[in-house]
């Protein structure tokens, strides 16, 4: 696979240096087979500058720094966003109670502590990486296009929409079954507002690149 691309790229570069246009150069290669994301990435490795050859763009390579501060990021955010909840949900149990579950003083204490605590560290954590990751990072081509990044922002994407289906299927179910409570609809709530905004947030930023692209 990668002889085929190797192969690929150098078709192209021989076709931008006798200035055939890209959009022959695309037609071509899907009626030869090619389907269209290989030929339009293939052409992305050339840049679109007024030069007597071909110039090739720099391609994305996974450093153990860069690795380390998504995998940072992405872990700072999924802790913020559990704690946050599970918060909230304190709250909720709090205003809403519920008569058949006795309250535990000293495990409510210690749940707040808890949540606080790790929100307290992770999510300036988050804020700190996400301005330090788009000041060094996204602030030029190849980091853009960085593999682990788009990688754990899908992975990230994939698991709010998860949460997402279940959190409205386990809604309807009780609604159908007639066992929808103020405090279940509140939980639910929760749970859908944190996996949403966390989607929007990520889906808006990856079409802002597609856009600038």
């Amino acid at each position: 696979m990668e002889k085929k691309a190797d192969e690929l790229s150098v078709f192209i570069g021989e076709a931008l240096r006798k200035e055939i246009p890209r959009d022959r150069i695309r037609e071509v290669l899907l009626k030869a087979g090619w389907q269209q994301e290989q030929a339009q990435r293939a052409l992305d490795e050339y840049a679109e500058i007024d030069f007597p050859i071909p110039v090739p763009k720099p391609k994305p390579y996974l450093s153990a720094r860069e690795a380390f501060f998504y995998l940072l990021l992405f872990v700072t955010l999924y802790v913020s966003a559990f704690n946050f909840g599970n918060l909230l949900f304190i709250f909720i149990d709090q205003a809403v109670p519920d008569p058949a579950q006795p309250s535990a003083e000293l495990w409510l204490i210690d749940s707040i502590r808890g949540a606080v605590s790790s929100l307290v560290v992770a999510f300036p954590l988050f804020l700190y990486l996400s301005r330090k990751i788009a000041r060094e990072l996204l602030s030029t081509p190849a980091g853009k296009a960085s593999g682990v990044r788009r990688w754990l922002t899908y992975l990230t994407l994939f698991i709010a929409s998860c949460i997402i289906l279940g959190d409205v299927s386990v809604l309807l179910y009780n609604l159908l079954g007639g066992e929808l409570t103020l405090r279940f609809i509140l939980k639910a709530l929760v749970v859908g507002g944190i996996a949403g905004t966390i989607l929007l947030y990520y889906l808006r930023g990856l079409r802002r690149e597609e856009a600038a692209v």
